[in-house]
């Protein structure tokens, strides 16, 4: 499964599920469709929701780092698991993009809550004025 989130200079991909034969072909696609519309200069794709990944994943991250050199962007890796990260480490996948572990989603500022206007001190005395 696969959430896009464009976002002022990146493409966030949050990656869910199984990476394997099955499903990177549904991921590559959705994510070349982004990158050629959007045309960011980084691309982010997000491991923190990924339980598993084959050599399908691998394929994935390299299939997404030669695109992005062709637009001159780069491909960021963020979070992996231990495992994942191994598996990064081992196939030399961390060599084609910048790995961080980590990274908190960028939430949505908290609405402003109005704060109530303080009662002004000629109210007061009016109110005074009949309590007598």
């Amino acid at each position: 499964m696969i959430e896009l989130k464009q976002e002022p200079q990146k493409l966030t991909a949050y990656l869910s599920g199984e990476i394997d034969h099955h499903h990177a072909k549904e991921l590559r696609d959705a994510i070349d469709f982004a990158v050629r519309e959007q045309y960011p200069p980084t691309v982010i794709l997000d491991f923190r929701g990924v339980t598993f990944m084959d050599s399908s994943g691998i394929g994935l991250i390299m299939g997404r780092s030669r695109l992005m050199e062709e637009y001159g962007g780069t491909l960021e890796i963020h979070n992996p698991s231990q495992q994942i990260r191994k598996v990064l480490r081992i196939s030399g996948a961390d060599r084609l993009a910048v790995i961080r572990s980590h990274v908190q989603p960028q939430m949505p500022p908290l609405p402003e809550i109005p704060q109530p206007e303080p009662e002004s001190a000629e109210k007061e005395e009016t109110e005074h004025e009949y309590a007598q």
